[in-house]
């Protein structure tokens, strides 16, 4: 079975996406899981993780109440302000409901790229770490040598790159990117989720424009630290889920069975815990 291992869902009246406005209007509408269901179903997707899209816990608590609502949300990556000097209770209560599989600061939008690096926050990480909960990175290359230095801190967390890092493929960028996540790959034991590229790419990507960058992610991370998602709906913004599946595929067809099992579905599995029996057995 495959797994998407990044999609949302929201509802704009809760009013804490500071990020999504009416300019981003192919994306600017209510989004439910049936949604991202009848999109994913088709190509075999049973099932996936539902990823957090704004700064606060009341949305963690909304993404937890879908989870426990639809059994094809197989586990939740929200949000806590690692910052408090809570944090770490708050996180082991969060952590408490079994659907919550990791944690997401959104450093992307972060002034500074090394806040993560601060030292009060190290309780709040280290209770992820304790409570096995995935890190999720939302980085760009800028971000990427941080990413390092907090793994070498924080050997028992577990974390992965979200949306390959999230090169600035329409301008061409390469570097300082591929080299920052080569030396992600070959210094931790992080993943990297194949997912947000064609977004990257600009509005209207030609076919394939992406593949040199995932080829690259394949390359240093390999089929056993490559989990593939969609990031829907905002993978509208570039293109449709029937089109990246079908890339993904492209850039896969070389690897045996097994490795392509691994990408589309059983490392996700693996980096987030996800048992077994919390796989429904239809979508």
């Amino acid at each position: 079975m495959s797994v998407d291992a990044h999609f949302h869902a929201w509802q704009l009246a809760r009013g804490d996406y500071g990020w999504l406005t009416p300019a981003l209007a192919p994306i600017y509408r209510d989004v439910a899981v049936s949604d991202w269901q009848a999109q994913a179903a088709p190509h075999g997707v049973t099932g996936g993780v539902l990823v957090q899209a704004a700064p606060t816990e009341a949305e963690t608590a909304f993404l937890l109440a879908q989870a426990d609502a639809h059994p094809a949300v197989l586990g939740v990556v929200g949000w806590v302000d690692l910052a408090a000097p809570d944090a770490p209770a708050r996180i082991e209560r969060l952590a408490r409901h079994h659907r919550l599989k990791g944690l997401r600061p959104m450093l992307q939008d972060m002034d500074d790229a090394a806040w993560i690096l601060q030292p009060a926050l190290a309780p709040a990480l280290q209770a992820m770490a304790e409570a096995g909960l995935v890190f999720d990175a939302l980085v760009k290359p800028a971000h990427l040598a941080h990413i390092l230095t907090l793994a070498g801190r924080h050997p028992d967390l577990r974390i992965v790159i979200d949306h390959a890092g999230k090169p600035d493929i329409a301008a061409g960028q390469w570097q300082p990117w591929a080299d920052g996540m080569a030396r992600l790959a070959a210094r931790t034991g992080a993943y990297c989720k194949l997912s947000g590229l064609l977004t990257e790419a600009g509005p209207a990507p030609a076919p394939g424009a992406v593949l040199p960058w995932a080829a690259q992610v394949l390359a240093c991370f390999g089929a056993d630290r490559l989990v593939w998602g969609s990031d829907w709906p905002v993978l509208e913004l570039a293109g449709s889920y029937e089109r990246w599946w079908a890339e993904t595929r492209q850039l896969l067809a070389d690897l045996s069975p097994q490795e392509q099992a691994a990408v589309m579905g059983g490392n996700a599995r693996r980096l987030y815990r996800l048992a077994p029996h919390e796989f429904p057995l239809s979508p």
